[in-house]
């Protein structure tokens, strides 16, 4: 009998179809991944996957497989949470995107805490959308277009794209920055989206919705994160494309401006989902509550806040 990590590896090289993406699920390199199909394969004496330039795909076999070690590994879960029901109480494990925990989530924890200080919170940053029940994860808050909402998940905000800079590039008299067609003088932040996989946040669709897709400006800097773009623009590096409501605390607290009214709405917006195992749990319901509370406040604000300007829809493709 192979041993159960090479089932482990299987499994997760069959569900996404990737080597790469495997490894990155499992912390291991990729050519780890690669020698534990290989091995598998040589102990089995069959073909699991047809190898090809641009991709994988199962085969007969491999997806014969697939079936029974699914259902092995839920077996085998189901029998831990069994002989360990308290092993996650009072903790709340909460998984999104990179930029929205370290934006958004982290700094409105210490409000949870204060609210219920006996509950531990897990935060799972990840730009993967995740299986809550197979990553063990409680609550998960997925950002999608509306239309394509998960079933039974709460909406939480939309969102709004809007340049933004720091106080002291604003005030610099010789880079004036009064209007779109300033932005030449600036450096502009870009999110390396390499995938295109968010084209709304690319300076080149939000320049052409502005009427300006010609517009060259005086520098580009690029981050792998967009967390590191709203660093830099708070750091008066140039002007970056902010995400309300995930700058908007920066916003309040003067750390970024908005140089001019003028922004973009997104068809996508921010939801809660959860796993059905979390009905009965009191600490989970208690976070998602306070996830729904902060959103209504957060609503509330926006209300109050001074009205950007809209003059595009930014949608997602």
């Amino acid at each position: 009998m192979p041993a159960l990590d090479l089932f482990r590896g299987f499994e997760a090289a069959a569900r996404h179809l990737s080597f790469t993406r495997a490894a990155e699920e499992l912390f291991v390199t990729q050519s780890a991944v690669s020698r534990q199909i290989q091995s598998l394969e040589q102990q089995l004496d069959v073909a699991l996957f047809v190898r090809r330039n641009r991709g994988l795909s199962l085969t007969a076999e491999g997806e014969q497989l697939l079936r029974g070690v699914e259902e092995a590994l839920r077996t085998l879960h189901d029998a831990v949470e069994s002989i360990a029901p308290d092993s996650r109480q009072n903790l709340v494990t909460v998984t999104s995107s990179i930029a929205f925990c370290s934006l958004w989530l982290i700094p409105r924890l210490a409000d949870f805490r204060k609210l219920h200080p006996e509950v531990d919170v897990h935060i799972s940053a990840d730009n993967r959308v995740v299986d809550l029940d197979r990553e063990r994860i409680d609550v998960g808050i997925r950002y999608c277009p509306v239309a394509k909402a998960p079933p039974g998940s709460v909406r939480l905000f939309g969102e709004e794209i809007l340049p933004v800079c720091s106080p002291a590039l604003l005030k610099d008299r010789s880079r004036p920055l009064k209007s779109v067609a300033d932005l030449k003088h600036q450096v502009l932040l870009h999110f390396d989206d390499s995938d295109r996989s968010v084209p709304w946040l690319a300076w080149g669709v939000w320049l052409e919705s502005a009427g300006l897709p010609d517009l060259r400006p005086a520098g580009s800097l690029r981050f792998s994160h967009y967390d590191q773009v709203v660093n830099a623009a708070i750091g008066g590096q140039g002007v970056a494309l902010g995400r309300r409501p995930l700058v908007r605390q920066f916003i309040e607290s003067g750390s970024l401006v908005v140089p001019f009214a003028l922004g973009s709405v997104t068809d996508r917006a921010y939801f809660i989902v959860r796993t059905a195992a979390t009905a009965a749990r009191s600490e989970v319901n208690d976070f998602v509550d306070w996830l729904i509370a902060q959103s209504v406040a957060l609503a509330a604000a926006l209300e109050q806040d001074k009205p950007v300007g809209k003059r595009a829809s930014a949608k997602g493709r």
